[in-house]
């Protein structure tokens, strides 16, 4: 029996502006993929920790993404709210290869 290859791509980096964000529909259900201002990719489950708010519809800011509903900031590398916060969000590994994003599910 063969592994099943964990890597599926979701799309380019040009495809996400500067600061943005895009949902992935997964079986592990929706991912917000993340492009910071430096073009740094991050992967977040679209969830915010607080409300369950849509974060892949809020605004990046350096590492970490201001959640839409009410403002919680989430860090982009650890997926941990950001005190006096708590909470954490599941985090998923991405890759970039020739400009093309791969997420790890």
């Amino acid at each position: 029996m063969s592994e099943q290859n964990p890597w599926v791509k979701v799309g380019q980096v040009d495809d996400i502006p500067k600061a943005g964000a895009r949902k992935v529909l997964t079986g592990k259900g929706d991912i917000g993929v993340y492009r910071t201002g430096d073009d740094e990719i991050f992967a977040l489950l679209d969830k915010c920790p607080h409300k369950d708010g849509p974060l892949s519809q809020g605004i990046v800011h350096g590492r970490t993404i201001a959640c839409p509903l009410h403002d919680r900031q989430i860090d982009l590398v650890t997926g941990r709210a950001i005190a006096p916060d708590t909470g954490c969000v599941e985090t998923f590994e991405v890759k970039v290869e020739e400009g093309i994003i791969f997420l790890k599910l």
